[in-house]
């Protein structure tokens, strides 16, 4: 059931419905990431996380499980929005790549360009099933790149 709610949300005119759903995920809330904005259309998605004493590691950085986890969906959920039911969307890998040690808030901005859906089903008008990286990078408010994560996206249409 729940699925179904998300689903009925992507990329529909109550975003904002969404973006409160998964602020209040438990995940997120205990990591202390925010979903700031969701374009309406599902092809963009800006998160942030503050530093703050539960989400620090011992050096008192940010915790690199949570850095992860601000990464963890959104991909996912945009391409299911954009490509709809006839396809079928999951993550497969992600690898994270620290560059600069996290001491304030961090930015990330998920973007799906409208020419990239268009190489994604055409290139599933010939071939059953696709594998697509997408990276994002972890920034501070200054454009400081803190980590970058690379997902590694499974695409398929459903027969």
């Amino acid at each position: 059931m729940t699925r179904n709610v998300l689903l009925q949300l992507l990329g529909g005119p109550e975003t904002h419905a969404l973006r409160r759903w998964i602020n209040l995920w438990p995940p997120f809330l205990g990591a202390g990431i925010r979903v700031k904005h969701i374009a309406p259309d599902m092809k963009s998605v800006d998160v942030e996380m503050k530093l703050r004493w539960w989400n620090a590691n011992y050096v008192g950085t940010h915790f690199g499980g949570s850095l992860f986890a601000l990464t963890d969906a959104f991909y996912m959920l945009m391409l299911m929005a954009n490509l709809g039911p006839d396809y079928i969307v999951w993550d497969k890998a992600a690898s994270i790549r620290f560059r600069q040690p996290g001491r304030a808030t961090l930015h990330a901005r998920f973007e799906i360009t409208p020419d990239e859906l268009d190489a994604i089903r055409s290139e599933l008008e010939r071939t059953p099933k696709i594998d697509r990286l997408f990276q994002v990078d972890l920034t501070s408010a200054e454009g400081t790149v803190c980590a970058s994560v690379e997902k590694t996206l499974h695409i398929s249409r459903r027969t």
